[in-house]
């Protein structure tokens, strides 16, 4: 094995994960919405087509953030629950945004035709200021729900059961 193997991000996750028993990340880890206050929602990301998103353009509506990776088993089951969601509750103002941690535009493209995401889809890759302020850094998939003020409704880390997040979703309204 490479002996700078500990150089790569991902295999550290994937040691910290083993280490804590958090394998397959999914800890359930659901941080107090107290201890983060506002979103850090200064960033500009692409989307898949190139284009720039604003994330603070997305205060004053109800917000979720995935952050998520097509490899990823528990991304794969909620990304049609975060579909739904998006649908269910644009007329109450929600937006759902997905951001890739690692994979190119190209195939989140194919992962979005894939599982019809309807909802905005970011490249992550290559962003790590964006997943460290998201603590998206070591596992996946971190949601973040975010009030229409810019205030941390709940982080989690990890898969939750689909009406768990809807609750969640719900009482951003």
């Amino acid at each position: 094995m490479d002996r700078h193997w500990w150089t790569n991000r991902w295999l550290r996750a994937l040691a910290v994960a083993i280490a804590l028993g958090a394998w397959p990340a999914c800890n359930r880890n659901v941080a107090d919405p107290g201890e983060h206050g506002q979103a850090p929602l200064d960033f500009v990301l692409k989307d898949v087509d190139g284009q720039d998103v604003n994330l603070a353009d997305l205060k004053g509506k109800p917000l979720v953030i995935n952050f998520w990776a097509t490899w990823c088993g528990p991304c794969k089951t909620e990304v049609p629950w975060f579909v739904e969601f998006a649908e269910k509750y644009k007329p109450q103002g929600l937006t759902v945004v997905g951001v890739s941690v690692d994979d190119p535009a190209e195939d989140i493209r194919k992962f979005s035709a894939e599982y019809k995401v309807s909802y905005p889809m970011l490249v992550g890759l290559g962003r790590d200021d964006v997943a460290k302020a998201y603590d998206a850094l070591m596992a996946i998939p971190v949601t973040w729900l975010i009030r229409a003020d810019g205030t941390v409704h709940a982080k989690v880390t990890g898969i939750h059961g689909k009406d768990w997040f809807e609750q969640q979703i719900q009482e951003l309204f």
